[in-house]
């Protein structure tokens, strides 16, 4: 690995020309003159004309695989990435400017403590695309989680915890990730500095898809990470907002494939410490049908 790079930009492909044109050429304009940075490109076996185009982007490092493997794309990536850190980025998301990347990647030179910075996601508009992986405040500080489609992460940390889980395929890999970093004895940041603008939504996804994926993988985090009795109350509760979203989508079948694999598919155990659980508890928050339940009551009666 030759630290000359700073910063490897890592992105992943699926049939998404348009998208993939907008993002890398957005990239080649903002990295032009930058020596320290490299693209990589991993496409997953697009059948739209987006692997062509990146094979004949001169200044991109683009890997064909032959198949859609899911994020476990992204790890062929990771491994051809020499930067000393990496911007992990959707094929829909670009970050606003290169001042905000490099206000971060100060902040990691600082501070050997932060092992992820957490990106600012914008939508097009500039609103901010909040989610309860971050803070609720653009304020430079801790953040419990971060968002796959635009976050910075030292490259030794990110193999030393062997990448993203690849057997996840879509969603919650960004979960995992946070837990074992934190496990690993380092922080991770929220910067607003750093503004992503990320252009899609999940809702574009197909509804199974959203239904298999998210109730299988939160399953597989809470059987690991979690004890008992806390881990079969998370369980339970996931068991039964999972239903209703089925219910909502209309997606029972593949909701009732997402509890077998997700009970029974053998899990090997990595115990987060208590001290640790406590500062992730959003993600136990959004896995307790009591906050659940509290948070729609809450919102009921809201003016």
């Amino acid at each position: 690995m030759s630290h000359s790079i700073k910063l490897s930009i890592v992105f992943l492909n699926f049939n998404k020309l348009t998208e993939t044109q907008f993002t890398c050429t957005t990239l080649q304009s903002l990295c032009a003159e930058r020596s320290d940075i490299e693209i990589i490109a991993v496409d997953n076996g697009s059948e739209d004309g987006t692997n062509e185009y990146l094979q004949a982007q001169a200044h991109i490092i683009s890997l064909s695989l032959p198949d859609n493997q899911g994020i476990a794309g992204y790890n062929q990536g990771f491994e051809l990435a020499r930067g000393e850190h990496i911007l992990v980025l959707d094929d829909d998301s670009c970050p606003a400017n290169l001042a905000g990347i490099d206000h971060a990647l100060s902040i990691l030179d600082q501070r050997a403590d932060i092992g992820v910075i957490a990106a600012h996601i914008k939508m097009p508009d500039g609103k901010p695309q909040w989610s309860w992986h971050l803070p609720k405040s653009e304020v430079f500080g801790v953040s419990p989680f971060f968002i796959g489609c635009g976050f910075i992460i030292r490259r030794d940390l990110f193999a030393k915890i062997g990448w993203y889980p690849d057997d996840f395929f879509l969603y919650q890999n960004e979960i995992d990730v946070s837990f074992q970093v934190r496990m690993q004895g380092f922080e991770i940041f929220y910067d607003p500095e750093c503004v992503v603008i990320h252009r899609g939504s999940p809702s574009q996804r197909p509804n199974w898809r959203r239904i298999f994926f998210p109730t299988r993988n939160t399953l597989w985090l809470i059987r690991r990470y979690y004890p008992q009795p806390l881990a079969s109350y998370m369980m339970g509760s996931r068991i039964i907002i999972g239903l209703t979203r089925a219910l909502c989508f209309r997606e029972l079948r593949y909701y009732f494939k997402a509890l077998k694999a997700g009970l029974f598919t053998p899990i090997q155990k990595t115990i987060l410490p208590h001290m640790l659980r406590n500062q992730k508890d959003v993600f136990f928050r959004q896995n307790s049908l009591l906050h659940q339940l509290l948070l729609k009551f809450r919102g009921s009666f809201a003016p």
